[in-house]
């Protein structure tokens, strides 16, 4: 009887031992758990904090608007994010800092009003194009910079020869032009024969272009079938300089300048 006690009590307390153990471990995955739980959450926080400065942006940045006879009229005409459609007018703005960027244009050595742009888009696109080369892309601008009075005669022709509702499918009204802002490029290649055709898209500079415009603070303008938002047909010819950092936010997430705005929020 007694045998029987102490194995029973051996028993027991070996049990107890063993026990212990695995509440032990239980309580170290239990904690280890809390703690894996803990950090994914201050990493979830973390990316969630830089998405949302991503989206964050200063007041300066959006349009101010002032309406002139039923058109809204940008105010700060010379902001680099500069909201410029068909909703959205600059009126007969001329930017004061534009220079001839140091690049290979389509039309030579020409010294002429298409081949300017603002200082800061001119720096830009001479890296961008630099950049290109070394990857064997060689890249020609053909049309930057471009006056009220310039604007308005290219849109007079084409109403000439296509009509007024087709013509303003494809070319801006003077005043909601982009670029009348200075900040836009059409691009073009030796491939395309130097000319502004859907084409260039397909080619291997606009493919480039569309892939790496983003690191050097341009976006493409006007994507294909995006038309209903931006207003214009596809150009994949047309770069416009936003800056790098909304210029990734824009590639990023696959969104027209329109779109940007509607997400962003002021500081």
């Amino acid at each position: 009887m007694k045998r029987i006690v102490s194995v029973a009590a051996v028993l027991l307390l070996l049990g107890g031992c063993s026990g212990g153990q695995n509440h032990e471990k239980d309580a170290s995955k239990n904690s280890q758990q809390t703690s894996n739980h803990e950090q994914a959450n201050a990493e979830n926080g973390t990316k969630t904090k830089e998405k949302n400065n991503d989206l964050l942006l200063e007041s300066k940045y959006f349009n101010q608007i002032k309406e002139v006879n039923g058109q809204k009229m940008i105010e700060n005409t010379s902001n680099i994010l500069s909201l410029v459609n068909k909703e959205y007018s600059i009126g007969s703005y001329v930017p004061n800092d534009l220079v001839r960027p140091k690049v290979k244009f389509s039309f030579g050595d020409q010294d002429i009003e298409k081949s300017y742009m603002r200082q800061e888009a001119a720096t830009a696109l001479e890296k961008m194009f630099s950049e290109a080369e070394k990857n064997g892309i060689y890249l020609f601008a053909s049309s930057g910079y471009r006056s009220y009075e310039r604007q308005k005669a290219i849109l007079n022709n084409e109403i000439a020869n296509v009509g007024k509702e087709k013509a303003e499918q494809a070319v801006a009204t003077p005043g909601q032009s982009e670029h009348q802002t200075g900040l836009a490029m059409d691009i073009t290649s030796e491939s395309e024969n130097y000319l502004l055709s859907e084409n260039f898209g397909k080619q291997k500079e606009g493919i480039w272009l569309r892939e790496h415009a983003h690191e050097f603070g341009f976006i493409l303008r006007y994507p294909k079938d995006k038309e209903n938002i931006t207003g214009y047909e596809y150009e994949p010819w047309h770069f416009r300089y936003v800056g790098k950092k909304a210029a990734a936010v824009i590639y990023k997430n696959g969104w027209t300048l329109e779109e940007y705005f509607q997400h962003v929020e002021k500081m």
